[in-house]
């Protein structure tokens, strides 16, 4: 029995079709039964007079949620807010009767609804992330084929701690510990030594960062590039605003009405360049505008970020601004830093709306100041080893970055929280569903 999707039924006026979905609502009248079936794609009016027979019957016992399978003639009603449309069904068949009394409702806070995400996600504008996400993935695979990357799957079990060993979770592995990748940035850079110009991943990421806040999560989806012989960093910030062009156009192309329609949401696609202000200048003109009063801070904290946004904002207009030369004290010991100052590093962090979405710089290829770097910062080179060994052989200049996945879309839809912008959250509190 072939099905037909909600989204269709208007090129099947006066036909006869069959729809799978669930009870959406139920208004079960005197003299009519109003029935509303909903599927990932819409949803359709059934309507149908008392007629003591088995469809009568069918809508008498089926409850909300109710997974069922309808076939009936598709009518045109204007009167009719679904579509201008409605269903007249000939047969009704119960799949699977749901419990009454549903655990969630579109009043239920957000811990309750991460409890039962199955059923949250059935709300159109839940599930709608999901497609979006889709469409933000295949597009940016789009973009990195098209300038030729090669796409990488990094392993996610390490035997050393990545960096500088802090924030990560450890595991047991056959008798000894192993962690859990913090990123893939060590492997991204033996690739580039290996003689792969570009590569690129979409795969997780696990922080064991006992944080609290709206766009934090203990493992996420991370989207990372690595590009060999730049010129500079600037190269690699040109890459990302290609990459974030083409993700937003296609975002706008492809579901920008309904993200209006169901989020209230316009999807803007950025203009090139985004505004670029150093470490130095932005720190100078938030504390002229009163914070950071004292003048302790050297990085900026989330309300330095979102008054940071604002003002490039207003002058601007622009959502977007790379904040660049970080000090190397607070950046780790493989980003690159100029000949010219040797105090700050190539590197930028991404904002967008106020929010962090990205770090990347260029990277230090040079064995013998990576090595310097490295012990400057305190941390002994014998676990790093195999990562140092890959720049022993002449590895080209090279830069990158991280994108987290989950603020991407947080941000693009306007969402309270990173929570609703994953399939299933992890937190510190949180391991199930």
């Amino acid at each position: 029995m072939s099905r037909t999707l909600v989204r269709d039924l208007s090129e099947h006026l006066d036909e006869t079709v069959t729809v799978h979905g669930w009870i959406d609502t139920l208004r079960l009248q005197r003299r009519m039964q109003f029935v509303v079936l909903r599927d990932h794609t819409g949803r359709v009016q059934l309507v149908h007079p008392r007629a003591d027979d088995p469809i009568e019957a069918a809508f008498e016992q089926v409850t909300v949620e109710s997974a069922v399978r309808i076939t009936g003639k598709v009518v045109a009603n204007t009167a009719v807010r679904l579509g201008g449309l409605e269903l007249r069904p000939e047969r009704v068949e119960i799949l699977s009767l749901a419990e009454p009394g549903l655990p969630i409702d579109a009043h239920t806070g957000p811990d309750r609804r991460l409890d039962w995400r199955f059923l949250d996600l059935r709300r159109p504008e839940r599930r709608l992330v999901l497609d979006v996400q889709t469409t933000v993935e295949q597009a940016m695979r789009a973009v990195t084929a098209a300038e030729g990357f090669t796409e990488l799957h990094t392993p996610k079990l390490m035997g050393t701690a990545s960096e500088s060993g802090a924030e990560v979770f450890t595991v047991d592995y056959f008798g000894r510990p192993a962690y859990l990748a913090q990123s893939p940035q060590f492997h991204k850079q033996m690739a580039i030594a290996a003689g792969i110009d570009k590569v690129f991943e979409i795969g997780p990421v696990f922080r064991a960062e006992p944080s609290y806040t709206s766009r934090h999560a203990t493992e996420f989806t991370g989207v990372d590039a690595e590009l060999a012989w730049i010129d500079g960093v600037e190269d690699v910030m040109a890459f990302e605003e290609r990459l974030l062009r083409a993700v937003l156009a296609d975002v706008r192309a492809v579901h920008g009405a309904t993200i209006a329609e169901l989020l209230g949401v316009e999807v803007t696609v950025p203009e090139r360049p985004f505004p670029r202000i150093t470490m130095a200048d932005a720190l100078t003109r938030l504390r002229a505008g009163g914070w950071d009063p004292a003048g302790l801070r050297v990085d900026l904290d989330p309300e330095g970020e979102r008054a940071l946004s604002a003002l490039i904002a207003a002058e601007t207009g622009h959502e977007f601004v790379f904040v660049t030369h970080f000090p190397a004290g607070i950046r780790p010991f493989y980003h690159l830093r100029p000949d010219d100052d040797p105090t700050v590093t190539e590197s930028f962090d991404l904002l967008w709306k106020g929010v962090e979405i990205t770090t990347g710089a260029q990277r230090e290829h040079r064995h013998d100041r990576l090595l310097a770097q490295l012990r400057e910062k305190g941390l002994d080179p014998a676990p790093l080893a195999s990562y140092l060994d890959c720049f022993r052989y002449g590895t080209p200049p090279h830069g990158g970055l991280g994108l987290g996945l989950g603020r991407l879309l947080m941000l693009l839809l306007d969402l309270p929280s990173i929570r609703d912008a994953m399939f299933l959250f992890r937190g510190p509190h949180r391991l199930t569903p």
